[in-house]
Parts: C-alpha cells; sequence; structure tokens
C-alpha cells in the first residue's frame, strides 16, 4: 500500500511550504532579544487564529460530505427507475412484435380508402364538368353584354376546375389523358382571347374612358390584377403549371397603353418637310401630349394600382416616341427652316413651361433622368445640316447683293452718300445684317450651334471679299478699255474703300462674346487685299491723267522753267478733293500712296532719261529746278494734310544734294549718307545720278561704287520702298584689269 504522502503530494508540497513560511516569520519576529518578550502573546494568536481555520475547515467538509450523500440517494433512485423503463419497453417491444401480422391488412383498407376519397371527390366535381359548356354559353353570353367581372368570375372557375383534374392528373403521372381534359374544356381559349380583346380595346381608349366612363377602365384593370395574382400563385408553387400560364396581363395593359399613344400622334402619314407644315406638325404635338398627360396625371393615376406608375410609364413613353419620331423626321430633307423649328422644339419648346415643364404636370413629371430627346451627336450633326443650308443660303443672298453692286458701278449716276457727304453703298449694311441676323437666330437654340454659324458667317464673308474684288478687277479692266465707262469709276472705287471700312469695321460686333472681338487674320488679309486693289486701281487712274506730264520730265523746257509741276499739283489737287469723300484713315492713305507715286514717277523720269549737265550753271539750274518742284510738291501736300515726315519727297531733296555738290571728290561720303537712307537704292541709280551731274571721272566713279560694294544695305523693317521699283539702263562699262586705271 503507498504511504499518504506518496498519494497526496500536493499536500505535501503544501506543508512545506507553510512550514518554510512560518520559519521565516518566527526568525524575522524573533530576531532581536527585546521581542522575545511578546513570544507568548504571539502564541496565544496563532493558537486563536489556527482554532478559527481548523472550526471553518471542518464546517466546510462536512457540508461538502452532506452533499455527497444526498447525491448518492438520488443516483440509487434514478437507477431503480431506469430499470423498470428498460422491463416496460421490453414489454411493449415484444407485444408489437406479435401485431406485426395484423398490420398487414390494414394496407388494403387505407388503398381503399384513398380510392374512395378521390372517387367521393369526383362524385363532387361531377356537376360543375357536366355543366360546363352551358356555363361556357353564360360567359359568352356576359362578354357580349359588356359585363366583363361576371364574365371573369365564371371563366376564373371553370379555369380552376379544369386545373385542379389536370394537376391531380399529373401528380399520378396520367399524362395521356390530359389531352382529353383540354379538349373537353377546349371553349376555355376561345373565352380568354374574347376577355382579352374586350379588355384591350378598353386600355387602348383609356385616355378617352378616365374622362368619360371610368368605371369600364377600372373594370379592365380589376380583371388584369385578379390574374395577375394568378400568375403571382402559380409561379410560386412551381409545382405544375396550367397551360396558358402565365398570362401576363399587366404587362400587355403596358404595351397596349404604349402601342395606342405612339399610333396615335408617331406612325402619321409623311408630313410636308418644309417649315410651315413642321411647325403645325409640332405645335400639335406639343398641345396633345401636355393635354394627355394632364389626363394620365390627373384622372387615370386614380384608376390603377399605385405601384402601376402609371405617370411615369406614360411619361416615358411620349420621351421614347418623339425620340424616334424626331430620327425620322431627320431622314427627310428639311430645309433650314424646318431644321431650326426641330432644334429649338427639341432642345428649347421640349423642356420650357408650355410642355414637358408645365405648371400643370410638375412636379410628377419629370423629364431630366431619361436620355435627351436628341443625342449630343444627333444635335451636332442636325447643326451641320442647318448651317449648310444656311451657307448656301447665305451664298446665294450675297451673289444677289454683289451682283446689284455690280450694276450700281455702272450707273450714270453717283454713288449715294451718308450725312457727311463720304460716297456710300447699301452693300455692307445688307451684308451685315444678314449675317448678325442668322447669328442672332442661332444663338436661340445653343451655344454651339451660334459659333458655326459665327465661323460660317466668316468664311462667307472673306469668300464674298474674294468675289467683289475679282467684280472690281473686271470693272478696271472695262474702265481700261473705255475711260468714259463707268462714267463715276473714282466715286464708285471710293464708295468701295468706305464700304470695305465699314465691313471691317462691324465684323468685330459679329462675334458672340463681347469680350472676343478679334477679327480672324484671313479675313483681315481679305479685307486689306479688297482695299489695297481699290487704291491701286485709283492710283492707275491718277497715274494716267500725270503721264502725259511726267513724260515731258526732264527736259531743257522744263528746265527753262515751265509750268510742268504747276499741271501735276492740279491734277493731284483734282483727285485730292475725290479724296475727301472717304473717311479721315482711307484719306490719309490715299494722300501717302499719291505722294509716294509722285515722288516714284518723277524719280523715275529723272533717272531714265538721264538728262546730263553739260556746265556747271547747267548744274546750278537743274537743282534749281528739283528745289523748286520738290518744294512746290511737298506744301502741295503739306497743305492736303500729309506730314513732311510722310512724305517720299524727300528722296528729290536728297537727289539734289548730290547733283549741287560743289567737290566731286565728296561724293562717296555724300553717297554713303545718300544710301543709308534710303537702302533700295542701287549702283544703276548712282551711276545715273553721277552722269547727270556731267563732271564726275571715272576714279571717283569707281571709288564711290567701290564704297557702296563695301557698305551693302539691309531694308529695315517697315521701309516704303522709292528706288528698287525704278529701272535705269545698265551703262556699258568698258573692259578693265583688277587694280588698273579704265582707258
Amino acid at each position: 500500500a503507498s504511504s499518504p504522502d506518496e498519494e497526496w503530494p500536493e499536500a505535501e508540497k503544501a506543508e512545506k511550504l507553510a512550514r518554510g513560511a512560518a520559519l521565516k516569520w518566527a526568525s524575522g519576529v524573533f530576531y532581536c532579544p527585546e521581542k522575545l518578550e511578546g513570544l507568548g502573546h504571539y502564541r496565544r494568536r496563532e493558537t486563536q487564529r489556527n482554532s478559527s481555520i481548523q472550526s471553518r475547515l471542518k464546517s466546510t467538509v462536512q457540508s461538502y460530505l452532506e452533499g455527497v450523500s444526498a447525491g448518492l440517494e438520488q443516483l440509487r433512485s434514478a437507477a431503480q427507475e431506469v430499470q423498470s423503463v428498460c422491463q416496460d419497453l421490453g414489454a411493449a417491444r415484444w407485444a408489437l412484435l406479435d401485431s406485426a401480422d395484423h398490420f398487414q391488412g390494414l394496407q388494403q383498407m387505407r388503398e381503399l380508402m384513398e380510392e374512395h376519397v378521390q372517387l367521393a371527390s369526383v362524385v363532387q366535381v361531377l356537376p360543375q364538368i357536366f355543366s360546363v359548356h352551358e356555363v361556357f354559353s353564360h360567359i359568352l353570353q356576359l362578354l357580349h353584354g359588356q359585363h366583363l367581372l361576371e364574365a371573369h368570375v365564371e371563366l376564373m372557375m371553370v379555369e380552376q376546375l379544369r386545373d385542379d383534374i389536370l394537376s391531380q392528373l399529373h401528380l399520378r403521372g396520367l399524362s395521356s389523358a390530359q389531352a382529353t381534359v383540354l379538349s373537353y374544356f377546349g371553349g376555355l381559349q376561345d373565352l380568354n382571347e374574347s376577355l382579352a380583346k374586350q379588355l384591350w380595346d378598353i386600355v387602348g381608349s383609356s385616355l378617352q374612358l378616365v374622362r368619360e366612363d371610368p368605371v369600364v377602365f377600372v373594370t379592365a384593370v380589376r380583371i388584369i390584377e385578379r390574374e395577375e395574382k394568378i400568375d403571382d400563385t402559380l409561379l410560386l408553387e412551381a409545382t405544375f403549371l396550367p397551360p396558358g400560364r402565365p398570362k401576363g396581363w399587366r404587362q400587355k395593359f403596358y404595351q397596349v397603353l404604349q402601342d395606342t399613344i405612339t399610333g396615335a400622334h408617331f406612325h402619321a402619314p409623311r408630313m410636308d418637310a418644309e417649315g410651315p407644315g413642321l411647325a403645325k406638325h409640332l405645335a400639335a404635338l406639343q398641345k396633345d401630349i401636355v393635354s394627355e398627360l394632364r389626363v394620365v396625371k390627373d384622372l387615370m393615376v386614380q384608376c390603377v394600382p399605385a405601384h402601376y406608375n402609371i405617370l411615369s410609364v406614360c411619361t416615358a413613353t411620349y420621351h421614347q416616341a418623339l425620340t424616334s419620331h424626331l430620327q425620322e423626321i431627320l431622314r427627310e430633307d428639311l430645309d433650314k427652316q424646318g431644321l431650326f423649328l426641330l432644334l429649338e422644339w427639341a432642345l428649347r419648346v421640349y423642356h420650357s413651361p408650355e410642355m414637358m415643364g408645365h405648371p400643370d404636370l410638375l412636379p410628377e413629371v419629370d423629364v431630366s433622368a431619361l436620355d435627351p430627346l436628341m443625342s449630343s451627336e444627333l444635335v451636332d450633326q442636325t447643326e451641320r445640316r442647318y448651317v449648310m443650308k444656311v451657307k448656301a443660303s447665305v451664298f446665294e443672298w450675297m451673289q444677289r447683293t454683289l451682283e446689284v453692286e455690280f450694276k450700281e458701278w455702272f450707273r450714270e449716276e453717283e454713288p449715294e452718300t451718308d450725312h457727311q457727304g463720304f460716297f456710300q453703298s447699301a452693300l455692307p449694311a445688307i451684308v451685315m445684317q444678314m449675317l448678325n441676323e442668322n447669328i442672332q437666330v442661332a444663338s436661340l437654340i445653343t451655344d454651339s450651334l451660334q459659333q458655326k454659324i459665327y465661323n460660317m458667317a466668316l468664311e462667307e464673308l472673306e469668300a464674298f471679299l474674294g468675289r467683289l474684288r475679282e467684280a472690281l478687277v473686271q470693272c478696271g479692266k472695262e474702265h481700261q478699255q473705255d475711260r468714259a465707262v463707268p462714267k463715276f469709276y473714282i466715286s464708285h472705287l471710293l464708295a468701295v474703300l468706305n464700304n470695305n471700312l465699314a465691313l471691317s469695321n462691324s465684323v468685330s460686333s459679329l462675334h458672340p462674346d463681347t469680350a472676343c472681338r478679334e477679327v480672324p487674320a484671313s479675313l483681315q488679309a481679305a479685307l486689306d487685299r479688297m482695299q489695297k486693289k481699290a487704291t491701286q486701281l485709283l492710283l492707275e487712274e491718277l497715274l494716267q491723267d500725270l503721264q502725259p506730264l511726267c513724260l515731258q520730265l526732264p527736259s531743257r523746257k522744263w528746265l527753262s522753267g515751265s509750268q510742268l509741276v504747276g499741271s501735276m499739283c492740279e491734277v493731284i489737287d483734282k483727285y485730292a478733293k475725290d479724296f475727301s469723300r472717304v473717311r479721315k484713315p482711307l484719306f490719309t492713305l490715299l494722300l501717302a500712296e499719291s505722294e509716294l507715286l509722285v515722288a516714284n514717277q518723277y524719280l523715275r523720269a529723272l533717272l531714265q532719261k538721264k538728262m546730263v549737265c553739260k556746265s556747271r550753271e547747267e548744274r546750278g539750274q537743274l537743282c534749281h529746278r528739283l528745289l523748286q518742284d520738290a518744294t512746290q510738291l511737298r506744301e502741295l501736300f503739306c497743305g492736303l494734310g500729309l506730314d513732311k515726315s510722310q512724305q517720299s519727297l524727300e528722296a528729290v531733296f536728297a537727289l539734289r544734294e548730290l547733283i549741287c555738290l560743289k567737290d566731286p571728290a565728296l561724293l562717296s561720303l555724300e553717297v554713303l549718307g545718300f544710301i543709308n537712307k534710303y537702302p533700295d537704292v542701287s549702283d544703276e541709280h548712282i551711276s545715273t545720278l553721277l552722269d547727270i551731274r556731267g563732271d564726275v571721272s571715272k576714279e571717283v566713279r569707281h571709288v564711290v561704287l567701290e564704297m557702296m560694294a563695301q557698305h551693302p544695305q539691309v531694308l529695315p523693317e517697315g521701309y516704303r520702298p522709292i528706288f528698287s521699283t525704278i529701272l535705269v539702263p545698265v551703262p556699258e562699262l568698258p573692259f578693265c584689269l583688277r587694280k588698273g586705271k579704265c582707258a
């Protein structure tokens, strides 16, 4: 037998720990001799504490022992009861085994009972089965009499009878007998179709019925809801689905309603593609749709269950039908008015308070959640078609305007004038009004259409200026053949210049954005070309009148003091009076160009004829004549309003200084200053000037030309050429050896 310590090692370990703790405590307490006096006190205290602990332990152990005793007693009682139950179960088992043979006879009775129940059920429905055809006739009479609710009740009863029979046959696998049943109940299909036809006729007239006789429409909806509930029930059971189920009459209700709406408004015969016909059609659509949606919102919504969402369905139907209808219309070859009406109607009118935003429809009717009536691609395509139509119209109108303008040039009267006396015609006003009206009309639709029309307007205006310039060239050619035609040629050229300035000033006002008024570079170039051509033709007229006088320059008669320049001044003054009929910037331009022309012709005559002075006196006489002529011409242009700084006649004064120079040896310095001031002068020009002096040696000429070769000139930006257009004959120089003197 094992010792108690071996049986309870934890107790031994606990005792050792307790002893160790007691020794540690005692050694700590009695370490000092003065504490030994309290030994008796410590002993009594520990004795009392041990007694208290032992009494609590005894009480606890006693309580546990009492509980264990009670538990053992209950276990003994339970064991006895379990033994008794086992004996009873064994007895029952033997009793059941003895009765098993008797249960076999009950199976036959159960089968007979089931058969009896089935036969009883059949006997109960036999009267209903035999009366089916009679019920069919009654249902048909009810349908003819428009008693739809009663007819539908009897129809449901017959259908229920048929479906119960078919279900029983299905459960017993008697599929062969189902054909007989279906044949017997074959009239149900015709009655269903007859009822459905009347229902769909009612739904097709629903918008009228809800105003005149809503009871009929509500009856149809009630029948549809009955059938929908039967469908839902059969689909949930999912054991047997009778023929013809599910009927889906609610979905058919939506389909018929949508087909009715579409057929009533959007399957009309092909309409007139021109503007007035289309406008009437769109106005009728607008009126009918608003009226019918008000009926749906105010009346039909009250006649159908809320889950039908009938207002949303009708709104979406109208919206989708309109989308398709507009696409069909756009397949036609619409004119510009038709395209504009369609864009305006789809993008503006449709969402306005006059239609889908009507106060009577809000807030229930909301098309903002639906797709756009016209997609962005279709809108862009339609806008481009509209722009092309407008472009063709603008071109035709501008062409007629140009033809009228061309005829005006050949009339036997001056062009009209404004309140300031400036020549003008109606052309700028007509053109700008036409372009501006089209741009403003486009702004009623979208900003993108307005921008497209604006771009087209600028392109057409640029092309028109090109055609106007060609017409002006043609007029100039005819005038060259006969200067009497047109009679008021110069006046009309001046009017063209004023018109061109008016167009240039008005172009910026066409831009839709007032903050961005910059004229495109290509259009500005066209305006500049037009102005340049008209100015050129005017200068050609001036040149033709000046040339007979310029041909007499220079000459001995002129040198001795003729009135050639005085005559030239009279011609210039006459033209200046004509030029005063154009606005100031143009007048200044014409004066400047005329002055440049006069200076150029004067220098051309002087250089090309190459009059050589034979003596110092003759050279002095030439210098005096040049001074008088240049001064007279300069004073004339100054009097007309052209500042000296803008005149090219200074070249005549500079050329005179070269001729008047007394010491030919200083010519190289003078020529250097001359070419710096007039960089377009060439060696030939200087050589000709030296020839005119008549006293320049070959050595000086060589030095001057060598100096020019060493100082090539570059034309500065903005420089107005004077000498580059003057061609002088090239002198035939003798053959020279390098670094040698000419023979």
